[in-house]
């Protein structure tokens, strides 16, 4: 990268962080005034940026656009502007006796840490910038965004629009291709918060620790979905369907395989493939369904597909409308079932991020959690059925970043709860509570009573009688 883009990046941080500390302490009314603008922003504009989406991955739906990255983000900023006043309070804290009884008090300060980067990845381009962007302002920060440049249109308009809603020195859009993420990852930041594949997110952290810049990784995984016997098999393959078939796919929670029982399978898939056909009975002149983002992750997805049909899987394509899928020139397609897969196919070793659904079967329960167990830990795990004993040994044995017990990805729609992932699928978390303090540094404060309280405590000098009765208190 030529040395003026970092030179330019270096300038952005500095302008931001002379501009944080000289204006501290921030009124609360400050953050909120700036949370209100990211909202106005995306309110204003939605419409733009929903069409800038579309254009970007060839195709999108403007509602599905509009749910999932305008009106899920302007949520986003709802709950903590309610919630802010709360979370900012100092939180009283005990001290240990007799310190109390001498009028010795402690307190935790969530106080803002600075400039905070937030490098943002193509699948839900407006989304994964503002809404951590949300709270970043929430916990009285400035912010550096660094877009995809998958998305070029929708990334170049995020660009223009913060200029028009924000100063340079509280939050600023830097674009351009993947010389500039490198050179934004190793900037001296506050904290950074990356969302993208697991290899990309390794390579971010070792850029952030040369600054020991500490970092919320949102990262992805193959999340797994168990369907116990009883599971209701046409609802759920409905809900399954929905989650996958969502922007093809290309979703980090997205139900990346099936674990169902073996004399169930037929069903699970009949569930799943009716459920397609209800909600997509066409697919290429289908505005409803998204297209994939590039040719390169085309052709990944196909050759995922052909891999394991070498490999001995069973291909099944589901197709309502018995479209021309080969001849399409536009980017689709269909949901594609893969039965009788084995772990030497890359369908079943990396994050799939498309519509390809691996089926795989169990005869005893405890196969399917073993299986989970034995791989990486993913970022969301799906359980469907009745029994809330199956239900609870699939939960108390597993590990994962989210759960959504009869459904899939719902958890992450919740402002309530937090979102990440834990071992290879991230770490850290934002959303809620837990994404206030997040973007936080717990100072811890302690007052000292007038009193000599080293001297009662026998930490001072001379040592003798006191001090042995100190440790032995203690003790």
């Amino acid at each position: 990268m030529a040395d003026d883009r970092r030179d330019e990046l270096e300038a952005i941080l500095k302008l931001q962080r002379d501009a944080f500390t000289a204006s501290r302490p921030e009124t609360l009314g400050m953050r909120k005034d700036r949370i209100k603008r990211a909202m106005a922003l995306l309110k204003d504009h939605g419409e733009n940026l929903c069409k800038a989406m579309s254009a970007d991955f060839g195709n999108r739906a403007m509602e599905q656009s509009m749910l999932t990255d305008i009106s899920g983000t302007v949520g986003a900023g709802k709950h903590t502007l309610k919630h802010i006043d709360k979370w900012a309070k100092p939180e009283k804290r005990s001290v240990q006796f007799p310190l109390n009884l001498l009028g010795a008090k402690a307190e935790i300060r969530y106080e803002p840490k600075g400039v905070i980067g937030i490098l943002s990845p193509w699948n839900f381009p407006v989304n994964l910038a503002f809404a951590p962007l949300m709270q970043v302002l929430g916990a009285g920060n400035r912010a550096m965004i660094k877009p995809s440049e998958f998305t070029e249109r929708t990334s170049a308009l995020m660009a223009e629009l913060v200029e028009e809603y924000f100063t340079r020195d509280e939050v600023a859009v830097i674009t351009g291709g993947p010389e500039v993420a490198q050179a934004f990852s190793s900037l001296p930041f506050d904290h950074l918060v990356f969302t993208g594949s697991t290899a990309t997110g390794r390579k971010v952290m070792q850029a952030a620790a040369e600054n020991l810049v500490p970092v919320t990784l949102e990262l992805g995984g193959k999340s797994p979905v168990i369907m116990g016997r009883s599971a209701d098999f046409a609802k759920a393959g409905e809900r399954i369907a929905l989650g996958k078939m969502m922007n093809a796919g290309q979703i980090c929670l997205a139900p990346d395989y099936m674990v169902v029982p073996d004399d169930k399978e037929a069903e699970a898939i009949a569930g799943v493939s009716e459920g397609v056909a209800n909600m997509y009975p066409k697919l290429l002149e289908n505005d409803d369904y998204a297209s994939i983002v590039s040719d390169r992750h085309f052709e990944r997805l196909q050759s995922l597909v052909e891999d394991a049909r070498d490999k001995g899987a069973e291909v099944i394509e589901v197709n309502p409308g018995n479209e021309d899928f080969a001849n399409a020139n536009q980017r689709k397609m269909p949901l594609t079932i893969l039965r009788h897969v084995n772990d030497e196919m890359e369908a079943m070793q990396e994050e799939i991020f498309g519509p390809v659904l691996p089926v795989k079967t169990y005869r005893a329960i405890d196969e399917a959690v073993d299986y989970v167990n034995e791989n990486d830990r993913p970022l969301g795990l799906y359980y469907f059925g009745e029994d809330t004993d199956e239900q609870d040994r699939v939960l108390n044995r597993t590990i994962s970043g989210g759960v959504t017990t009869n459904d899939v990805i719902f958890h992450v729609s919740m402002d309530d709860l937090p979102f990440g992932g834990v071992g290879p699928s991230g770490m850290g978390s934002y959303h809620a509570i837990e994404g206030f303090k997040e973007f936080s540094h717990a100072r811890s404060v302690y007052h000292q009573p007038k009193i000599d309280i080293a001297k009662l405590g026998g930490f001072k000098p001379p040592y003798g009688k006191a001090t042995r009765k100190a440790a032995a208190n203690m003790m």
